[in-house]
């Protein structure tokens, strides 16, 4: 039976898979794109449709969630996690209530779409989900990362900040 993908949780595959899984799809079409309509103008329509499916994804996670704010950060981070496993490797820097830093110096998702060519794509399916997610948290939670492997750095550095927000 077909499974519905939009639901970026789903413990069946780690994260990793399943981009793997999305990309041999998007790939072929992509490509289409680009010879029919020219590189631009393909990129422009499959990466909004990529964009705008992905952020719906998450806020739909996050309308689940009776928790609020930095809460409601933290349990979905949690979980996505869990999906990412050891695919990412990370150097904690700093943590404290106001902040949490650290960088990820090895990423094999970053690995995956340079090999591929394909580091926009990726950066979309896969580093933008950071920027959902903490987008689930604010204003509580902002996110800050100014570099990325996949955009051509050595190392994706993480710069979250947290504040509290008073209720009323």
């Amino acid at each position: 039976m077909f499974e519905k993908m939009d639901d970026p949780l789903n413990t069946k595959y780690t994260l990793l898979e399943r981009v793997k899984l999305q990309t041999e799809i998007i790939i072929p079409i992509l490509e289409a794109l680009r010879e029919e309509l020219g590189e631009k103008r393909a990129n422009e329509i499959v990466y909004s449709a990529l964009r705008e499916w992905w952020r719906q994804s998450y806020r739909k996670i996050g309308a689940q969630s009776s928790d609020r704010g930095k809460a409601k950060w933290e349990n979905i981070s949690k979980e996505l996690d869990e999906l990412i496993g050891d695919d990412v490797e990370v150097k904690n820097l700093e943590e404290d209530p106001d902040s949490l830093e650290f960088d990820v110096t090895g990423c094999r998702y970053a690995q995956f779409f340079l090999e591929l060519g394909e580091p926009e794509l990726g950066a979309i399916m896969t580093c933008e989900i950071d920027d959902h997610v903490a987008a689930l948290g604010y204003p509580e939670v902002t996110l800050s990362r100014p570099q990325t492997i996949m955009g051509g750095a050595k190392k994706c550095h993480f710069r979250y900040r947290f504040k509290k927000i008073k209720d009323g």
